[in-house]
Parts: C-alpha cells; sequence; structure tokens
C-alpha cells in the first residue's frame, strides 16, 4: 500500500509539472483543496485545467488520492480577486 498523501507533496507533484504563480494546497490526508495558479490555465476551460491537474498528478488521483477540490486559475483571474469569491460563485 502507498504512504498517505499530504498537502506538501501534492503541491511537490502539481509544481513539477505545472509552472505555478500561487499554489496552496490543504488537506487531512484523505481531503485535500487547492487554489493553483497558473499562465497555462490561461484561455482553457475548467475541465481542461482539472485535466492538466489530474495528468500531474498521474496513477495518484486513482490510488493515494480520496478527494480533491481545485480552484484554478489563471494569473489574471487570480489578479482581479476571483480566487476571494465562494467556491460556487462562477467568474
Amino acid at each position: 500500500m502507498s504512504e498517505q498523501p499530504t498537502a506538501a507533496s501534492i503541491r511537490h507533484a502539481i509544481v513539477q509539472a505545472l509552472a505555478c504563480e500561487h499554489i496552496r494546497v490543504e488537506g487531512d490526508g484523505h481531503h485535500f483543496e487547492a487554489l493553483i495558479v497558473s499562465a497555462a490555465f490561461e484561455g482553457r476551460s475548467r475541465v481542461e485545467r482539472h485535466r492538466l491537474v489530474y495528468a500531474a498528478l498521474g496513477d495518484r488521483m486513482r490510488q493515494e488520492i480520496h478527494a480533491l477540490s481545485m480552484r484554478t486559475l489563471a494569473p489574471r483571474e487570480f489578479d482581479a480577486g476571483v480566487a476571494s469569491r465562494p467556491a460556487g460563485a462562477r467568474s
């Protein structure tokens, strides 16, 4: 069985695959929340952005990480204050 994931290990895996202007990952070992700001998200849909993060995490998403809630923003969205809106709010 694999080692229990940590917020730091998830953050590390993401920044290895995506150039991030800002990243915050928090969690309890089972459920995690991430705010990821990357120019790679510019012009992409939410689904495409999430796929980039899932690709960065690879098999860990299927084997180790049970729940990951993400806010994926392009730098201009982050700078405009989109990150401070409630999770359910649309931009």
